[in-house]
């Protein structure tokens, strides 16, 4: 990898979830910086650096995009819909992260363009066991594009 940190943008609305996922990177020994926001419409704001995250310092360009289906405001499934149509923004990996495993939604996930589709285990090892394969694979084994490959390079 090209030295630049992995910085990961989870749009997870759920305290706890939220908690248990950065828990579990730790345990792990993913250090990367973790920024969060809590539905759709924050996670397209934050990309489109709009309403709170309108200064440019303020918003990292994130490499990675864990996301949730079940979020209020705009769900995962619009949200994820809208980046990958963004030229923009299609380039950025996103990872679903759903509690779901019903063929329909891993479906229709793919045919959205999401990169990862990884079922949300219902314990806390499991979340660790799936964290320890989301982070040898995203961090250690695939090529992400550089933020200015994508154009969210942020300058002041």
């Amino acid at each position: 990898m090209s030295g630049t940190p992995i910085r990961i943008l989870l749009a997870e609305d759920d305290d706890d979830d939220y908690m248990l996922t950065t828990q579990a990177l730790k345990e792990n020994r993913l250090v990367n910086p973790v920024h969060r926001v809590h539905d759709g419409v924050e996670l397209l704001e934050y990309l489109q650096q709009q309403g709170a995250y309108a200064l440019p310092d303020s918003v990292p360009a994130p490499s990675l995009i864990p996301l949730d289906f079940n979020m209020p405001c705009k769900d995962g499934r619009e949200a994820r819909r809208e980046i990958k149509s963004d030229f923009r923004f299609r380039r950025l990996p996103v990872v679903v992260l759903p509690t779901s495993r019903a063929r329909e939604d891993i479906v229709r996930s793919y045919d959205l363009g999401v990169n990862s589709f990884i079922s949300n285990p219902v314990s806390f090892h499991g979340l660790v066991e799936a964290i320890k394969v989301l982070g040898r694979y995203w961090f250690e084994v695939v090529e992400l594009p550089q933020e200015e490959r994508y154009g969210l390079r942020r300058t002041a």
